[in-house]
C-alpha cells in the first residue's frame, strides 16, 4: 500500500466517513497537473511522511490530515484564491458524506492557514503550517531542487521581477523570531532553514 492510499483509508477511517469513490484520484491527478513543479505529488508526500512522525501532536489528527491533501489540492501558478478554492472542494467533499459542522470548519480554517499570511493559531495550524513550511529546512541538495522547481512555476516572471520578489518572500521567514510554531519542527529544522534562507538570498 502506498503511502497515498495509506494515508487516505487512515483519515477518513478515523472520521468515521465513506469519502466519494472517485475522489482519491480526482486529487491525485489534480497534483499531477503540468503546472506544478513543487507543489505535486512530491510535496503532497512529504506532508504526508512527516504527518506521520508527528501524529500524536495533533488535538484532531483526522481533520489535520484530510487537510493537507487538500491543502493545494487547486494550484493555478498565476491565482490568488488557490486555498480559498481548495477549501471549497474540500468542504464540498465533506458534505457529501455528511460531516459534522465542527469538521468541516476546522478543516477550513486548516487549509487558509496555508496562506502564510498571519501566525497560525492553535496547535493544529500551528502543526500543519509547520509541515507546509517543512521544505525550508529540509537538506540543501533538497532545498536547492525546491528553489529550482518554485522558479519553473513562476517561468512566466521575468528573471529581475522574479529574483526581487523570491528574496522578498524568503527574507520574511528569516525576520521572524522563529520560522517553526512547534518544538518539534524548530529543534530538527529551524537552524537548518535559516542556512537554507540565508544562503537563498545572498547576492
Amino acid at each position: 500500500m502506498s503511502i497515498f492510499e495509506k494515508s487516505w483509508t487512515r483519515a477518513w477511517s478515523g472520521l468515521g466517513l465513506p469519502p466519494d469513490a472517485t475522489l482519491f484520484e480526482a486529487l491525485l491527478a489534480a497534483y499531477a497537473e503540468p503546472q506544478r513543479h513543487y507543489h505535486c505529488l512530491q510535496h503532497l508526500e512529504e506532508c504526508l511522511a512527516l504527518f506521520e512522525q508527528v501524529r500524536d501532536l495533533a488535538e484532531h489528527p483526522e481533520e489535520v490530515e484530510i487537510a493537507l491533501w487538500f491543502h493545494d489540492a487547486v494550484y493555478d501558478v498565476r491565482g490568488t484564491t488557490n486555498e480559498r478554492q481548495s477549501v471549497d472542494w474540500a468542504v464540498r467533499a465533506l458534505l457529501s458524506c455528511e460531516a459534522s459542522q465542527p469538521t468541516q470548519n476546522r478543516v477550513e480554517q486548516l487549509i487558509m492557514a496555508t496562506r502564510h499570511d498571519a501566525a497560525p493559531v492553535d496547535g493544529d495550524e500551528r502543526l500543519l503550517v509547520d509541515i507546509d513550511l517543512s521544505i525550508l529546512g529540509a537538506a540543501p541538495e533538497r532545498f536547492a531542487e525546491y528553489d529550482r522547481q518554485i522558479r519553473a512555476e513562476y517561468s512566466w516572471v521575468p528573471e529581475p521581477v522574479y529574483s526581487m520578489k523570491r528574496k522578498a518572500v524568503l527574507s520574511s521567514f528569516l525576520t521572524r523570531p522563529s520560522i517553526y510554531s512547534t518544538p518539534y519542527f524548530r529543534e530538527r529544522l529551524e537552524a537548518q532553514a535559516r542556512i537554507n534562507l540565508s544562503a537563498a538570498i545572498r547576492p
